[in-house]
């Protein structure tokens, strides 16, 4: 189990450029599967899950061309679909949750797309009925071995319809779709997810051949054609890693520039740590962060009342940035209600912080009242375990903030998330040190 030794206190100051976007690299690499043409894929995170699902397309015998430093192309033209029915796959598979979206274009080029349950952060339930009722809307038969918890889907030929999605799921809607480019007619999909790397996904299929429209919106139309053919994609940055590194400049009071962060794309984001107090400047395609040499407080509501930051499906505000909001909380002026809708378990790293002094209330799994410090007092260093990526990152904010020695234990799971964390931290001023 890998070790962050962290050396608080310390501020920060330079350039640091956000990595290319997990979430939607996990999508794009599996759309490679659609096609047995060359595709090829630039700004890829060199991060631990990105490169798992990487190794199981080698393994399903895509042939796989590392061209540069985050560039590889792919070309699916000998897949081995035996692999699906292997011990190592369900081995494999299990480890990933991204693995999911491999089924939505097996289906629908093979005619046949397996999954073991598969695995992830323990942050709550993340349920598969989206993605499996939308294959059966399609005209897939489903099938669930419990015993091995094995998944498997199969059809003759998907047949297009019109579907209302029970939830605006991201993976769910981009495995659906995934399915439907190669289906035999018009498929309509509404209440489905718009996030910018759905987006992104749209826009590579479309120029593999696709017949994508709606894109940007909650209602999109697709028309089936026979086949795709090869492309070049460029993903997008990081806009979580861009919300970390804003907290981090917060937390501790440090002039930081972002580089090239596709404002365009970020949504709620900005405006949203600007109600947290924190004062952004767009320079070009940077964000630029000043010191906030007297702190940051939080608004009230126009009402008076105090501030809930909440998260919900795009254009609204990604659950996977109120970890991070949360921790920088601790050290405004003010109060916040952090209400984490998504996932039950996410809030639960809070007792860490609760050690470090942080004034937190954990009102149910799914709300938490923080009262901050106003930089009264400094959060206190301690030795902690790190739950998941996004709790790990926030933990690590805390313990840069913080004056003294942190460790923080089970980095694997930062490290599944955020490409060589603590060389670039260490480019910026940062004291880390990788045990």
């Amino acid at each position: 189990m890998g070790t962050f030794k962290i050396e608080g206190g310390q501020k920060l100051h330079g350039e640091i450029t956000p990595q290319g976007a997990k979430n939607e690299a996990l999508q794009v690499l599996c759309a490679v599967l659609l096609t047995p043409e060359t595709v090829t894929i630039n700004n890829i995170p060199d991060i631990v899950d990105v490169n798992k699902l990487i190794a199981l397309l080698q393994d399903l015998g895509v042939k796989v061309q590392k061209e540069k430093k985050g560039s590889y192309s792919f070309k699916a033209d000998e897949v081995d679909l035996e692999y699906l029915q292997s011990g190592k796959f369900k081995k494999d598979g299990s480890g990933l949750r991204g693995s999911i979206m491999l089924v939505g274009p097996l289906l629908a080029r093979f005619g046949k797309g397996y999954i073991p349950k598969p695995g992830g952060d323990k942050i709550g339930r993340r349920r598969l009925d989206t993605h499996f009722e939308g294959f059966i809307h399609l005209g897939a038969d489903f099938r669930y071995n419990s015993e091995e918890h094995f998944y498997g889907v199969e059809a003759k030929k998907l047949q297009g319809t019109y579907m209302l999605l029970d939830e605006a799921s991201v993976t769910g809607t981009a495995n659906i779709v995934m399915a439907a480019v190669l289906a035999q007619g018009k498929t309509t999909i509404y209440n489905a997810a718009c996030e910018p790397y759905l987006q992104q996904l749209c826009k590579m299929l479309n120029r593999m051949g696709a017949k994508i429209s709606g894109i940007g919106s909650n209602l999109l139309v697709i028309d089936g054609v026979e086949e795709l053919g090869g492309t070049t994609h460029t993903m997008l940055p990081d806009m979580i890693e861009i919300g970390s590194w804003i907290g981090l400049a917060a937390m501790t009071r440090s002039e930081l520039t972002i580089k090239d962060v596709s404002w365009d794309d970020l949504g709620q984001i900005p405006s949203v740590f600007r109600k947290l107090g924190i004062r952004l400047e767009r320079r070009g395609d940077d964000i630029f962060i000043p010191e906030h040499k007297n702190g940051y407080e939080i608004q009230n509501f126009i009402d008076g009342s105090i501030l809930t930051v909440a998260d919900a499906p795009w254009p609204g505000l990604t659950p996977d940035l109120l970890s991070i909001i949360l921790v920088m909380s601790t050290q405004a002026k003010g109060e916040v209600v952090i209400h984490q809708k998504m996932f039950e378990s996410r809030l639960f790293f809070v007792d860490k912080l609760i050690d470090m002094g942080a004034k937190i209330i954990l009102c149910d799994p799914h709300r938490a009242t923080v009262i901050g410090h106003d930089f009264k007092s400094t959060l206190k260093a301690t030795t902690m375990v790190s739950p998941d990526i996004r709790a790990g990152v926030s933990l690590l904010i805390a313990a840069l903030s913080a004056k003294g020695t942190s460790i923080i234990h089970n980095i694997e799971q930062i490290d599944r998330g955020y490409e060589d964390i603590d060389t670039r931290l260490r480019a910026i001023g940062a004291k880390i040190t990788r045990i």
